[in-house]
This record gives C-alpha cells, structure tokens and sequence, in this order.
C-alpha cells in the first residue's frame, strides 16, 4: 500500500531547516529500509514533514510512522539543541494517514513536490 504521511514538531514550530531536514531525510530513509519500506517521495518544511511510503500493511503504518518519528526525535534532539528549546518533546502524537493508489498517486506525488514552492 502507498501512504500519504503528514506530521508536525510541537506546537508547529519552525524547528526543521539549518541541516535538521537533511539529518530527518537520512533517518527516515534509514527506518524505511530496515522495515522493508520505499520511500517514493519526502519533503520536509521547517515546521511539518510530508511523505509518501511504500509499505507492507500487514507491518502496519502506524508502526512505521511510530518508528520514524520516534528515532528521529531521539537522534535529532541530540544532535541539534535547538530541537530540545521550548519543546519538551520533538514530534506531536498525532499524524494524517490516507491510502494513495491509482490516478492520485501522480497528484500527491506533485503536491509533496511542490511543498517547498507553495
């Protein structure tokens, strides 16, 4: 199944730019690869993340999103302070989930594109 995915840091701030993005793109492919998953696109903006995976859903999305956003919280918080300023935790609890097949697989594909110049 492909998964349109959709999370935000703690009260929507601004914290994903100055090599988090780049740091969060590595460890979301990381995860994928060890569950089995493709990641067919990612964007991250600086204050909410944008995929589109590829999943096994008998695995479960809400384990692969839990996974993600839990290492990555983890090792962000780490390695750049300024994700632990302000907020006591890097990821929201909630998330957006919608299945993606067929003819709006291009049109999601397109909007996580375009993120960056919207």
């Amino acid at each position: 199944c492909k998964y349109h995915v959709v999370w935000c840091p703690k009260y929507r701030r601004p914290v994903l730019t100055d090599g988090v993005d780049a740091r969060l793109k590595a460890i979301i492919a990381e995860v994928a690869a060890e569950r089995g998953a493709i990641v067919d696109e990612l964007e991250v903006m600086p204050d909410h993340v944008h995929l589109l995976v590829d999943a096994d859903p008998q695995y479960g999305i809400h384990r692969l999103v839990k996974q993600m956003k839990g290492r990555s919280s983890r090792m962000l918080r780490d390695e750049f302070p300024h994700c632990r300023t302000r907020l006591p935790s890097l990821w929201t609890n909630s998330y957006f989930v919608a299945t993606v097949g067929g003819a709006p697989l291009d049109a999601v594909k397109r909007y996580i594109e375009n993120q960056k110049h919207v």
